[in-house]
This record gives C-alpha cells, structure tokens and sequence, in this order.
C-alpha cells in the first residue's frame, strides 16, 4: 500500500525535546523510545478512510449533543519517550482546547487520554496489532479501531469492567462495527473500508437537510391550513351559537309578550284560553 520506506533517526529525543522539534515541512515523525520514526506515506485511500471515519465520528456526536471532538494525526503520549500519532483520535473538547492552547507539538499526555483511537494499517501494519496495541490497552484508552484495507478487516479493541486486558472483536464486509462505548454508532465495515468522498458526503448531507426542509415546511403549511380550518369552524360555532342565543331571546321576548297581554285580558274578566 506505501512505497515509501519508514526512517528511523539515530538521534535520541525526550519528549519535551520531541513536542518543540523542528521537522520538516509536511513530515511526521512518531517518538519511540527516544528514537524520531518517520511516518510512511499514505494512500489516497488511507486519507479518504481517515476523512470519512472523522466525519462520521463528528456527525455522531452532533446528532447526540455530545461534547466530543474527532481529529485526525494527533500524537498520544505511551510512555516516557514515546508519542504515537493515531490516524484519528476521539476526546472531550474541552481537552483538545487545552492542547490547541500550548505551543509545540498536538499531543496528548498522560492525564489527557483519548476515549477512542483509530489507526489504519498500512506498511508497518504489524506495529498496529502488537507494539501499538500493548500501549494504547497499557494507558487505558478504551477503545482502538485497527482499520485493515488490505485485510478487508475492522479489528475493534475495547476495556472491559473487570478485565486486565482489551477484549478483541473483528469485523468484515457484510458486517456493521458497533463501536463499544457509543452503541449507537454503527457504521457498515464496506463503507468504512471503500468511503466516498467527504465533499459527497457533504453533498449528501446537504440534500438531506434541504428535504427535510421541505418536509418541514409542508408541515408547517400542513398545520397552518388546519389552524386556518378550526378558526373557521370556531368562528362557525360561535356565529350558531349568537343566533341560537337571538332566537333563544326572540322567543322569550314572545312568551313575556304573550304573558302580559294574558294578564290584561284577565284583568278585563276575559279568560284568555276561551279565545280563539
């Protein structure tokens, strides 16, 4: 998948030394152990992939007014000397505020652990299993993603309560990965390892909310044609209920009429029912 061979630097770094290194421009070196690991190049499928899986993440977590961020190709300090640089990280964002705030490189340390990470294999995929793996279950991350394109495989590791250890799960096409600590993010391991571009995604995402608002508006129409119809079946109800209340009044203005010429009639010494 990467034509570039991975370098390793003889010069020994701390990792104070590692965060104000001066590197050049567009290269990413990894700290292991003291020792500066220059990151292979990527795949246009391996950008896409990380693309996609950060979007998702995002679009997750702002569908759940969760106040989460997902950012791609920042370190995680695992040891003394040693900052890996997941393909994505997952953490609250009030952490990655904390770390946008200090000069030198993005990493988390220690007591800024990433809820979730996700690395997708590529030349030096062994590291992703083994080396990588042992770190990320040794500082508790809770949850790693290993994205193998190449093996057609999601491989999920989550902690368990109780459990010294990840527990591992793996995914293949056909499957839907179901993260462990966001049960309702479900994402098709065929999309995950083949994505669409984000700009189609945003298209996407776009038409969507345009017919929603469309559905939205029919609604609103939808209702306000069905308030227009009760006001006019109040107003209906009302002007029936002033006419019965008229007629109700005309027809006891007849019967005290009717009353009071009865009474005058008697007065005279007429009886009024012998009237025809």
């Amino acid at each position: 998948m990467v034509q570039s061979p991975v370098e390793i630097s003889a010069k020994t770094l701390s990792f104070a030394e590692y965060l104000v290194h001066k590197v050049e421009h567009g290269v990413r070196y990894e700290l292991d152990r003291g020792q500066l690991i220059e990151m292979p190049t990527t795949t246009g499928l391996h950008i896409k992939i990380c693309k996609f899986l950060t979007n998702e993440f995002l679009r997750y977590f702002v569908s759940q007014n969760l106040n989460l961020v997902a950012i791609e190709f920042t370190g995680v300090r695992t040891e003394e000397n040693t900052s890996r640089i997941p393909d994505t990280i997952v953490c609250k964002q009030s952490l990655w505020d904390n770390v946008c705030s200090r000069k030198g490189a993005a990493v988390l340390d220690f007591e800024e652990k990433p809820l979730l990470v996700v690395e997708v294999t590529s030349q030096n995929w062994r590291q992703d299993y083994t080396t990588k793996r042992a770190e990320y279950d040794a500082i508790g991350i809770r949850e790693y993603w290993i994205v193998d394109p190449e093996r057609s495989r999601i491989q999920l590791c989550s902690k368990h309560a109780g459990k010294a250890n990840y527990a591992i799960k793996d995914f293949f096409p056909g499957d839907n990965v179901q993260s462990a600590q966001f049960p309702d993010l479900i994402l098709p391991v065929n999309r995950v390892l083949s994505p669409p571009d984000v700009d189609y995604l945003i298209r996407e995402e776009k038409e969507l909310r345009q017919q929603l608002e469309q559905q939205m508006n029919a609604e609103r129409q939808r209702a306000d044609e069905e308030r227009q119809r009760a006001d006019a079946e109040q107003a209906l109800r009302q002007q029936l209920e002033q006419q019965m209340n008229a007629e109700r009044q005309r027809a006891d203005a007849e019967r005290q009429r009717a009353e009071q010429l009865a009474q005058r009639l008697q007065a005279l010494g007429i009886d009024p029912d012998t009237i025809n």
